[in-house]
């Protein structure tokens, strides 16, 4: 499922079929993240060679599968019979076009099937039985490739736009796919069975509602397409009379991680839990039997926050429904480092909000790691790790050893020294004194500091609103090291808000990475400090294209309108004369 040209960028998240035992996350670094949902750890990592260059833009687990992990002892007589089957391969699909290949159970790449698309890969589905997998890129064409082989087994168009979402029949004879309409294809023939139109925006989610054979009234599939609060629900129907779909869904924003459980017979209800972009989860529960009219409000939503004073939401990431009705396995917080748990929710209440604290969960879940990054002690304090989620440093100012203040010096508080500077102008002359060149690059950075321990928004303005270069500089290098994360913190939360305070503190960022790039570069947790924040400025880079070419078409816009006002204030010019003068003749001058 890739999201839509003008949406926000969506990050694969996956859960593995059946046991769910693991979940597959790509986040903004482009690295391969595989985490265990039973003891909630990290249980892979894999960093492909272009993962900044070719991102992964989409992930599916495939079927489940008996793995050979080495060898192992000889069975018994009681357990020969019995072969477990699990999750081990996982296709990722590029923005260079090719399709990645990566075994959970060898820990490391499969194959790699490149030579096939000529654009970014969207969406990525395998077949239930065979050994074959489908990918739709944004070269319009769909490809089923062959994983025994590793090459392309056959190749065709399927929309004269970019294929955004891809989904196979559970008996492994139809195959879906979406750009703005809907099509049904046949496998055998690679020919078109059915077309279904009705969104209009790209479709980023499709699904198969029931496992019942396509030549009966039973057939069902859902859709759901960028920027659209709803779900469709189409039927396959044998009088081809199927051109509008027979149910809805109601969504609080648009679908972006769909789980469903089929159903086998009209007498098994589907059940459905929606992810959607604003972070909430909505439970559904419908029996498939012809059209509704009405459309259908999810039977309970899930929402969560954290367990502050004022609680903030925390966005839900992906969810998956287990065997019990009322169990359902959520993953939480942020791509980087993502909090898995079971939780049973009570479906007869319509509105249901968890309160958890991320940090703690966080700092447990790493505690429970061996990392073997050394963090450097960095003063006398007892800060081990300054910068591990969940863990807060005490902000110190620089310790000033044996320059102590007289007694008889007097106590001059932050308003006086506030007062005394002027944050506009430093004195670089020779004559100036050096008290006052002291005052001016010492007080910034205690202020900073003091400004980042108490959080004093007043306070860290006075200090953020210089533009002198050399005077950053020299404060950034001034600061002590367990300030530098929370400097990160905020210059990072107000690069998000107006354009004007983002040009400042554009400058802060950038001396603060030249001055301690040595010690960030130390910290075991230094994707998570700044993945927000690159992934941030890579969104608004891909945006300032768009915002170019608008700007170029509304000039020329605005200079055409100029140019025909002025013409036609040049064609409307009054003829009539405003003055007329006639010359009298005298009888003498008339010539007879």
């Amino acid at each position: 499922m890739a999201a839509d040209a003008g949406s926000t960028p969506l990050l694969p998240c996956v859960f593995s079929p059946k046991s769910q035992q693991y979940l597959a996350v790509c986040a903004q670094d482009g690295r391969l993240r595989i985490w265990n949902t039973d003891s909630k750890t990290l249980y892979q990592e894999y960093v492909p060679s272009a993962h900044l260059s070719a991102t992964c833009t989409c992930i599916s687990w495939g079927p489940c599968r008996t793995v050979k992990e080495g060898p192992t002892r000889k069975k018994r007589k009681s357990e020969a019979g019995h072969v477990e089957e699990k999750s081990d391969l996982l296709a990722m699909g590029t923005a260079a076009g090719t399709v990645l290949i990566y075994s959970a159970a060898k820990g490391a790449l499969h194959c790699t099937l490149d030579e096939g698309h000529t654009g970014a890969v969207n969406c990525v589905q395998w077949h239930p039985t065979e050994s074959l997998l489908y990918s739709g890129s944004h070269d319009t064409n769909i490809i089923e490739w062959d994983l025994q082989t590793g090459k392309a087994r056959s190749k065709w168009k399927a929309d004269r736009g970019a294929v955004t979402s891809l989904c196979v029949s559970h008996d492994g004879k139809l195959l879906l796919s979406a750009a703005h309409v809907i099509k049904m294809w046949d496998l055998e023939t690679k020919e078109v069975y059915r077309t279904f139109t009705g969104h209009s925006s790209a479709v980023t989610t499709l699904c198969f509602a029931t496992t019942r054979p396509p030549d009966s009234n039973s057939l069902y599939f859902l859709s759901g397409a960028a920027h659209d609060r709803l779900l469709s629900v189409w039927q396959v129907r044998q009088d081809g009379k199927d051109k509008n779909s027979v149910v809805s869904f109601t969504l609080t924003d648009e679908p972006r991680h769909v789980d469903l459980v089929p159903s086998n017979s009209k007498e098994e209800a589907v059940r459905l839990a929606v992810v959607c972009k604003d972070g909430q989860l909505h439970l559904f529960e419908h029996f498939l039997n012809g059209p509704c009219k009405k459309p259908l409000s999810p039977s309970c939503t899930v929402q969560m926050s954290d367990t502050k004073d004022s609680p903030a939401p925390i966005p839900l990431l992906t969810a998956a429904l287990a065997a019990n009705i009322q169990t359902v396995l959520l993953a939480y917080g942020n791509h980087l480092q993502p909090v898995m748990e079971r939780v049973e929710i009570n479906t007869s209440e319509r509105h249901v909000c968890l309160s958890r604290d991320v940090q703690t969960s966080l700092s447990l879940s790493i505690e429970s790691t061996v990392s073997k990054v050394k963090t450097p002690v960095t003063s006398r304090s007892s800060v081990l790790a300054p910068g591990l989620p969940g863990h807060q440093a005490p902000v110190r100012g620089a310790s000033q050893g044996s320059e102590k203040r007289k007694k008889d010096s007097k106590e001059i508080s932050i308003a006086e020294r506030l007062g005394e500077m002027d944050l506009s102008v430093v004195s670089t002359e020779k004559g100036a004194p050096k008290g006052k060149a002291s005052l001016q690059t010492d007080n910034f950075a205690v202020l900073l500091v003091q400004g980042l321990e108490s959080k004093d928004a007043s306070l860290l303005n006075k200090v953020f609103q210089t533009r002198k270069e050399n005077v950053i500089k020299k404060t950034v290098a001034q600061l002590p090291l367990a300030a530098v994360l929370p400097l990160l913190e905020e210059i990072t939360n107000r690069l998000q808000g107006h354009p004007f305070a983002a040009i400042l503190m554009v400058r802060w960022l950038k001396a603060v990475i030249m001055q301690h790039s040595s010690y960030l570069a130390s910290l075991p947790d230094l994707v998570t400090q700044l993945g927000v924040l690159y992934h941030m400025i890579e969104s608004r880079v891909k945006m300032f294209h768009k915002l170019t070419k608008l700007h170029g078409k509304l000039y020329l816009l605005s200079t055409q309108v100029a140019t025909c006002g002025s013409s036609k204030a040049v064609t409307e010019v009054d003829q009539t004369a405003k003055l007329v003068y006639e010359e009298d003749l005298s009888p003498g001058d008339m010539l007879v």
